[in-house]
């Protein structure tokens, strides 16, 4: 079970274990705003609720990079695990132009890919093979990209992380 943390201005900051979350409450640095139901955690002090989303008490000031980093897994989730040129499920990645031509790696060169796509484009442009990408690589952007392991959302979380976009 993941738990959302808010700064004290509501601001979506990172999603942690709830155990991680549950200390901070315990050490009264964060208070439960959200909880589940009838599913509270016994502790030598007594019972204290299951966290979902928590509040830190203080502000945490968090330098965010305008530009998202990027990674295999990112342009994976980016696009679906869904090739960007057949449609069909995805585990590689490839530059749309080539590195050895001086393709970039940077979120408008890179898409997800199959193996047999992958394998027959080869060191090739989309043009040169008469391809079409189904879609314009671009960067991420919205909250679920900028809150570290927002990926696999609880549907509790939806109104903070609204709040954020």
């Amino acid at each position: 079970m993941r738990t959302l943390v808010l700064n004290a201005g509501y601001e979506p900051l990172a999603v942690v274990s709830f155990k991680r979350a549950l200390v901070l409450v315990m050490n009264d640095k964060a208070t439960v705003i959200e909880h589940t139901e009838d599913d509270p955690v016994w502790a030598a002090r007594g019972s204290y609720e299951r966290p979902v989303v928590i509040i830190l008490s203080r502000y945490v000031h968090v330098p965010r990079s305008r530009r998202m980093p990027v990674t295999r897994r990112g342009v994976l989730r980016r696009d679906d695990h869904r090739c960007g040129y057949c449609g069909k499920a995805a585990s590689t990645i490839d530059h749309v132009l080539p590195r050895s031509r001086g393709g970039a790696d940077s979120w408008e060169n890179l898409v997800a890919c199959c193996l047999r796509c992958n394998n027959i484009k080869s060191d090739r442009t989309p043009q040169e093979m008469g391809w079409e990408l189904r879609f314009a690589p671009r960067a991420p952007h919205g909250t679920g990209w900028s809150v570290r392991g927002a990926e696999r959302q609880d549907p509790r979380w939806e109104p903070y992380l609204a709040l954020a976009a």
